[in-house]
C-alpha cells in the first residue's frame, strides 16, 4: 500500500517519549481518551481539535516532554495522511462520479426493477452493499434515504423493513471493507496485507449483513412499526439528466478496484515470489492507490461521458467530491497521530506486556477496546483508529491471515451500539422520523447485531485458518 511512504517517513525507530511505569501509562492512556470523550460529547469540539488535544494530554499525563509528544502527534499525522489520504480522495471522486452521474440511480432502478415484495428487503441490502464500496457511510445514507422511502411508501412497506437492510449494507461496509477510511487507517497500523484484509472481509460481511439486514428487519418492523414519513422526497441525483450509464458499465467500474485488489492477494498466495514477473506487475496494477485511481479514470469514461458530462463538468464533479472531505482527512490524520503518541509513550508495549498475562485471545482484546472507544466517543473512525494503536503491537508475532483478521475485529467492534453521541445515529432518526428510543430500538440494536456477528465470525475464522 502506500505502506512503503509511510516506512519512508518512519524509518528510524522513535525511542520511548517517556519511561513511565504501566500503572502512570494506564493513567495516561484513561485521561487522554477522557479528554477527547470530554470534548466531543460535553463540548461538542470537532473531532480533529480533540484528538491534538487529546494527543498532547496523553504526552503530558504519561510524563512526556511537551516538544517530543508534539513531534510523534506530527509524526503519526503525516505519516497517516500520506498512507491513506490520496486513497480517502479517490474513493470520494469515484463516490461524486457515481453519484452525480445517475450511475447509483440506474444500479437502484434496476434491482428494484426485477425485484418481487418479498424480495425487496434483500434487494436493498444488495443495493446497500454495491453502493456502499466507493462511498463513506454519511454519503451511502445521503444517497440511498430518498430510495428507501420511495420504495416503502409506493410498496406500502413497512419503513423499518426496507430501511433497516439498506442501513446494514451501508454500516458493514464502513466497518469492515476497505477502502473505507476505518480499515484503512488500521491496515496500515498493524501493517496487514490489504488484499487479505479485503478478502476476509467480505467473507465475513456477507453473513453479517444478511443477519442484520433482512432477518433483523423482520423484527425491527414489528418493534416499530412506522411508514415512512409523509413529506417530499429529496430529488434524485439524476432526474435532470437525459441520460444516465448503463447498469453493466457502472456495476464493473464500482467492483474494479474489488477485483484489482483481490487479485493481488490471489496472485501473492499462488506465486508466492517477489521476484516473479507476474507477481511484480500485480503488486503494481493491485496496490490501493493504483487500483482506485485505475477506477476514477475508466468511471470518467464508463460514467461521465454516457450521462453527457463535458471536461468542465467532469473537472467540477472531481472537485466537489474532493471538498467534503477534508474534515474527514484531519480526523483520520489526527486520528494517526494519536495513535503515533501512544506508541511512542510505550502504551502499546504495557498492552502487549499486560495481555501476555490473560487468558483473553488478542482478537477479542482488540474488539473489547474498540467496542469501549465506540462507545465512549461515538465515532466509528476515532475507535478504529486509537483502538489500531493500542493494539499494533500484538501484530508483531502475528501471520499474515490473522493480522487481518486483528483489523476485522478492530473494525467490528469499531460499530457496535450506536447512541445519542454518534452523528450517525440522529442522522438516522431524523431521516427515518422517528423518536430517540424507535432509533434506539432499531437502528442501535443493528449496529450491535453488526459488531457482535462480525466480532464472533472473526473469533471463529481464527480458529480454522
Amino acid at each position: 500500500m502506500t505502506r512503503l511512504s509511510v516506512e519512508l517517513l518512519a524509518a528510524d525507530p522513535v525511542e520511548p517519549i517517556t519511561s513511565a511505569g504501566h500503572a502512570q501509562l494506564g493513567i495516561a492512556v484513561l485521561a487522554g481518551i477522557a479528554v477527547i470523550v470530554l470534548l466531543i460529547t460535553k463540548f461538542k469540539m470537532h473531532a480533529f481539535l480533540a484528538l491534538t488535544i487529546g494527543s498532547l494530554a496523553l504526552g503530558a499525563f504519561a510524563g512526556a516532554p511537551l516538544d517530543k509528544a508534539i513531534t510523534s502527534f506530527t509524526t503519526g499525522l503525516g505519516s497517516t495522511v500520506a498512507g491513506v489520504g490520496v486513497l480517502i480522495a479517490l474513493g470520494a471522486i469515484l463516490g461524486k462520479l457515481l453519484a452525480d452521474s445517475g450511475g447509483a440511480d440506474q444500479i437502484v432502478d434496476t434491482i428494484l426493477a426485477k425485484a418481487s415484495p418479498r424480495s425487496m428487503p434483500w434487494a436493498m441490502v444488495l443495493i446497500a452493499s454495491v453502493i456502499g464500496l466507493p462511498l463513506f457511510f454519511e454519503v451511502g445514507i445521503v444517497l440511498l434515504i430518498p430510495v428507501v422511502l420511495m420504495v416503502a411508501k409506493r410498496g406500502n412497506y413497512s419503513l423499518m423493513r426496507i430501511g433497516i437492510p439498506a442501513l446494514a449494507g451501508l454500516s458493514v461496509m464502513h466497518g469492515l471493507i476497505p477502502p473505507h477510511p476505518g480499515p484503512l487507517v488500521a491496515v496500515d497500523a498493524v501493517k496487514a496485507n490489504l488484499g487479505l484484509t479485503l478478502a476476509l472481509g467480505v467473507l465475513v460481511a456477507i453473513p453479517t449483513v444478511i443477519i442484520a439486514g433482512p432477518l433483523f428487519s423482520k423484527v425491527a418492523a414489528r418493534w416499530v412499526d412506522v411508514q415512512a414519513p409523509e413529506r417530499m422526497l429529496p430529488q434524485r441525483p439524476s432526474e435532470d439528466l437525459e441520460n444516465r450509464p448503463g447498469f453493466g458499465a457502472t456495476l464493473a467500474t464500482i467492483l474494479l478496484p474489488v477485483v484489482l485488489m483481490l487479485s493481488k492477494a490471489l496472485v501473492d498466495i499462488v506465486v508466492d515470489d517477489p521476484t516473479h514477473t507476474v507477481q511484480r506487475v500485480f503488486d503494481v496494477i493491485g496496490s490501493p492507490l493504483i487500483a482506485l485511481l485505475a477506477a476514477v479514470i475508466v468511471g470518467m469514461f464508463t460514467l461521465g461521458r454516457p450521462a453527457g458530462f463535458t471536461k468542465e463538468r467532469l473537472s467540477s464533479t472531481v472537485e466537489k467530491g474532493l471538498m467534503p472531505i477534508a474534515g474527514i482527512l484531519l480526523i483520520v490524520g489526527a486520528g494517526g497521530g494519536f495513535k503515533q503518541t501512544l506508541i511512542d509513550s510505550g502504551v502499546g508495549q504495557m498492552i502487549l506486556d499486560i495481555s501476555k498475562d490473560w487468558s483473553i485471545p488478542a482478537l477479542l482484546l482488540a474488539w473489547l477496546i474498540a467496542v469501549a472507544i465506540r462507545l465512549a466517543t461515538g465515532s466509528a473512525t476515532v475507535a478504529t483508529i486509537s483502538a489500531a494503536g493500542l493494539v499494533a503491537p500484538l501484530a508483531a508475532d502475528m501471520s499474515s491471515t490473522h493480522t487481518a483478521l486483528l483489523v476485522l475485529a478492530i473494525g467490528a467492534g469499531s460499530v457496535f451500539f450506536s447512541h445519542v453521541n454518534d452523528a450517525g445515529f440522529w442522522l438516522v432518526k431524523e431521516y427515518f422520523g422517528l423518536s430517540v428510543g424507535q432509533t434506539l430500538k432499531t437502528w442501535s440494536v443493528m449496529e450491535t447485531i453488526i459488531s457482535v456477528v462480525a466480532g464472533g465470525l472473526v473469533l471463529l475464522l481464527s480458529l480454522v485458518i
